[in-house]
C-alpha cells in the first residue's frame, strides 16, 4: 500500500463504545499525524470534531465537516479556518421542510458554519449536545432565516429527530418531492441528517488532497461504517469498512477491520501504515 493520507469518519468508526478517543486509537494516530495528514471527516459541525483533533494532536489538519458541505482548515494560531469549501441548502428549501414537519412532533436543528440553532431545549438537543460536547443556542428560526436571506446563504446541515414512524413519512415525502436538491440521510432510526445533494466526503477529500498536499484521492486509506461513507470508501485507494459498519458499506470496501468498539481503525494502522513507517525508518 502507498498510502500517504488517512480520513475517517468519527461516530460508529473512530470512536469507542464510550464515544470517545481510546487509549490505543490515540497513540496510533499521534504516531503518523506527522508523517502524513489525518483528515476527519463527518456530518458533525467543527466544534463538534475541534475537541478530538486537540486530544489527537492535529489541530492544524482539515476538517470535513457536514458530510463534505463545509470543508476547513485552522492554520497554527489562528481562530478563524480557512475556508476550501461551502454548500449550504437555501432558505426556501429549508422553509419548505419546516411545513413538511407541521403538525409532528419532530424536532428540527439548523447547522450553519460553527453554529448550532434549535427553537427549544428538549430530549433531543441534550441527547446530541452530550455527544457532540457542544451547546445549541435556543432562538427562533425567524431571525435566523432572516439573516441567511440576507446573506444569501443557508444551512449547511439540518437535523430532525423524534419518533420513528413521523420520521418515516418525512423521509419519503423529501425524497419523493426534493430529490434533486437535498440528500436525506438515516443516520439512525430517530435521526435523519439532510445536506445538499452536490456534496459528498469523497468530493471533499478528493479536494483537500489535491488543493493542500498534492495528492491523489487513490493515495489515501479512508474508514467509515454508514451510508455516508460509501463513496469515500469507494474513491479511495484502501477503503476500510469496520466490522459494525452497514452490509453496504462492507460491501464496498476493500478492508474489513474490527468494530470500532475493538479499535479497528487503530488495528489497521498498526498493521499496515505504521509496519510501513517503522521498515521506511
Amino acid at each position: 500500500m502507498n498510502i500517504r493520507a488517512i480520513c475517517t469518519d468519527i461516530d460508529g468508526t473512530l470512536l469507542d463504545s464510550r464515544r470517545e478517543l481510546s487509549p490505543r486509537t490515540i497513540q496510533a494516530i499521534q504516531f503518523i499525524k506527522d508523517e502524513m495528514p489525518v483528515i476527519l471527516a463527518s456530518s458533525r459541525m467543527p466544534s463538534a470534531m475541534r475537541h478530538l483533533q486537540r486530544v489527537l494532536g492535529i489541530l492544524d489538519h482539515p476538517l470535513i465537516c457536514f458530510n463534505g458541505g463545509y470543508v476547513i482548515r485552522y492554520k497554527t494560531g489562528h481562530d478563524i479556518p480557512e475556508v476550501l469549501d461551502s454548500v449550504t441548502i437555501p432558505v426556501s428549501v429549508f422553509e419548505y421542510i419546516l411545513n413538511a414537519v407541521k403538525g409532528t412532533g419532530i424536532h428540527v436543528s439548523l447547522y450553519h458554519e460553527d453554529n448550532w440553532y434549535a427553537p427549544q431545549e428538549d430530549q433531543w438537543t441534550a441527547r446530541e449536545a452530550k455527544v457532540t460536547k457542544v451547546l445549541p443556542a435556543i432562538t427562533p428560526f425567524t431571525g435566523v432565516l432572516e439573516k441567511w436571506r440576507c446573506a444569501e446563504t443557508g444551512a449547511h446541515k439540518v437535523m430532525c429527530m423524534g419518533l420513528e414512524e413521523e420520521l418515516n413519512v418525512l423521509e419519503a415525502t423529501l425524497n419523493a418531492t426534493q430529490a434533486s436538491e437535498l440528500h436525506v440521510y438515516r443516520s439512525k432510526s430517530t435521526y435523519i441528517e439532510i445536506a445538499p445533494r452536490a456534496i459528498s466526503k469523497a468530493s471533499a477529500l478528493a479536494d483537500v488532497l489535491r488543493v493542500y498536499y498534492n495528492l491523489d484521492i487513490k493515495q489515501s486509506m479512508a474508514f467509515g461504517d454508514n451510508y455516508n461513507d460509501i463513496d469515500m470508501l469507494r474513491a479511495a485507494g484502501s477503503g476500510v469498512a469496520v466490522a459494525n459498519a452497514r452490509d453496504e458499506v462492507k460491501a464496498v470496501a476493500g478492508h474489513i477491520t474490527a468494530k470500532n468498539t475493538e479499535d479497528g481503525v487503530a488495528q489497521m494502522l498498526e498493521q499496515y501504515v505504521i509496519a510501513a513507517l517503522r521498515n521506511n525508518a
